[in-house]
Parts: structure tokens; sequence; C-alpha cells
């Protein structure tokens, strides 16, 4: 898989983002795409061939593989990272549309004519976009999580388990390869997508919290125009003698 292309697609998301968007992305890149495809995906490559079972029924040593990782944790993190940055091309297209239908306009009404004072200023529409991208982005990095602990039971790897799946004989023992560095490496990629949610969280607080303010502001503006109008429709003329 080319890495290279998905960081220089979520580049262009960078200048759209806020502080917390640009830790977030910081955080994917150096401590999860990086130590996943420079140690972690070597951890995991001949995982199924270093498992070995107490056996020498055919077949038994590969069901048991299957039955106990039915995905691969390098796969299922593959898809937890292409999941999570899928939703921030969601910000880039919407800029992209703001952008072609600034071209319109100008090209319609002149050079001088605008439709958007900046069209990635974080407002009206692409307001909502990027809270939603951050909403999605959050609830595939919680589902990824519930799905590695629901299959395997807990983010610890054993050094055996005890399979009895047809066509084992019996009760088998198999042997997993280097468990404590794999359970490291999971706690690890584990740690920074935990991470990577409570940055979301703070982004969509930040974001929500920033809005009301200017809510506000706008309600307090209005509200104090309205009064001197008021004010000024209720003066009488100077009575003249």
């Amino acid at each position: 898989m080319d890495w290279n292309f998905l960081q220089g697609l979520l580049s262009g998301v960078n200048k759209y983002s806020t502080a917390f968007g640009r830790i977030w992305l910081s955080v994917v890149f150096v401590f999860r795409v990086l130590v996943f495809v420079v140690a972690a995906e070597r951890v995991w490559s001949d995982d199924q061939g270093h498992f070995e079972c107490n056996t020498r029924q055919p077949g038994c040593t590969n069901i048991c593989y299957d039955y106990f990782f039915p995905i691969s944790h390098i796969r299922l993190w593959a898809l937890q990272l292409i999941f999570v940055t899928c939703p921030s091309f969601m910000v880039v297209l919407h800029v992209a549309y703001r952008e072609d239908r600034e071209r319109k306009h100008r090209a319609k009404h002149g050079e001088n004519a605008r439709l958007y004072d900046n069209p990635g200023q974080k407002h009206g529409g692409l307001w909502w976009t990027y809270l939603l991208s951050l909403f999605i982005k959050t609830g595939c990095e919680i589902t990824f999580l519930y799905l590695l602990h629901y299959i395997y039971d807990s983010f610890k790897l054993p050094r055996k388990v005890l399979c009895d799946v047809s066509p084992c004989p019996n009760v088998v023992d198999c042997f997993i390869s280097r468990p404590t560095e794999k359970t490291v490496f999971t706690y690890f990629m584990v740690g920074a997508s935990a991470l990577c949610i409570i940055l979301s969280c703070c982004e969509i607080c930040y974001l929500i919290a920033r809005r009301l303010v200017k809510l506000k502001q706008r309600g307090t503006v209005r509200t104090s125009s309205r009064k001197i109008r008021s004010d000024r429709n209720g003066l009488k003329p100077p009575l003249t003698a």
C-alpha cells in the first residue's frame, strides 16, 4: 500500500484544520502510519507461518489460526487508518466545490465579484461539513477499537491457545510467535487511537464553543442596534418658542 499517496492527499487538509486538527494529523502520521509501515507491518509479516500447533493432523493448524485470528491485527489497523482519514476529504471536496463556484461567479460577473471572502474559511456549510467529518472520524475510531477488543477478547495476545476445532483430533496447544512484541505494538496503536479520539473530541468542543460565542456576540450586537434605533425613533423634536 502506498502511504505516501495518502500523506499527499491529507497534507491539503492541514491548511483547513484548527490547531487540534493539525496535532491530530501529526499523531496519525508519526505515531500510527510511520510505526505501522516501519515496524508493526514487519512483525505480522509472516504471522500464520510461525503459528504452530503440537499436532500433525492436516489442516488443523490452518483452521486453528483462522479461528483465533479471523482478521489480522495489521489488516484491521490498515482498514482503520483508511476509514479514519477518509472523512477529512469531505472538507477538501467542499472547499474545491466552493472554489469552483467562485470561478464560475467571477467569469459571469467580473473579476471583482465574490461569493466568498475566503473559500477555505469555516463558516456556513463548510463548518457543518468539518464538524460532520470529526464525528465520523471519532465514530470510526471507537468502532475499530471495539472490534479489536471484541474479536480477540483483549488487547493482550496470549502465548498459548487451546484449540479443539475440527479437524483437530483433540484439544491441541497452539503457540503464537512473538506474543510480547505484538502485545506492545497493540497497546501502542490502541493508545495512539485513544489520543486521536481525545483530540477529535477537543476539536468538536472547540468548534461548538467558538460558534456559540460568535452567535452570542452577534445577538448582542443586534440587540444593541435595535435599542439604538428604538431610542432614535422615540426622541421628540425640541419645542420652539
